[in-house]
């Protein structure tokens, strides 16, 4: 008695072979080649996990339209929304602009030009605080001790 064994045409193991080496050969999606540049470059884990989340929200804000279809008009609109609606700090519009910055550079291999009328989150203001000669002598008459 001899074994059953399936018959397998060559044409059937090419066919399979070719299909499993297409899924091979699939370009990256856009967040994993933002990764890939990321870790290339020596940026630290939580600067990729930062410039992911603002690549994904700049994304989403546009109604899930693809970075490479989009341009200066959008990015200005995004950053703008975000001191403007959301009022996030000067600091936090920066990081989010230099996430779309490596994104266009060194994702998709184009620059954003001038972006213009952005509006600007507010930097804080800071007013020294300097003390009076009698302020300061009021302090060090009360230290006590050697040193």
């Amino acid at each position: 008695m001899q074994n059953a064994s399936p018959v397998v045409s060559v044409h059937e193991v090419d066919v399979k072979h070719r299909n499993c080496s297409s899924v091979v050969k699939e370009k990256p999606k856009l967040l994993d080649r933002l990764r890939q540049a990321l870790r290339s470059r020596h940026y630290s884990r939580r600067t990729e996990q930062a410039y992911v989340m603002w690549v994904k929200r700049f994304i989403f804000f546009h109604n899930v339209r693809h970075p490479a279809e989009m341009a200066e008009p959008e990015v200005n609109a995004f950053l703008t929304h975000l001191a403007v609606k959301e009022k996030v700090s000067a600091s936090t519009q920066n990081q989010a602009l230099s996430a779309l910055l490596f994104l266009y550079r060194h994702v998709l291999g184009s620059e954003i030009g001038d972006l213009g009328e952005v509006i600007r989150a507010r930097k804080p203001k800071r007013l020294p605080v300097v003390m009076t000669k009698e302020e300061v002598k009021a302090v060090l008459s009360q230290l006590t001790g050697d040193k």
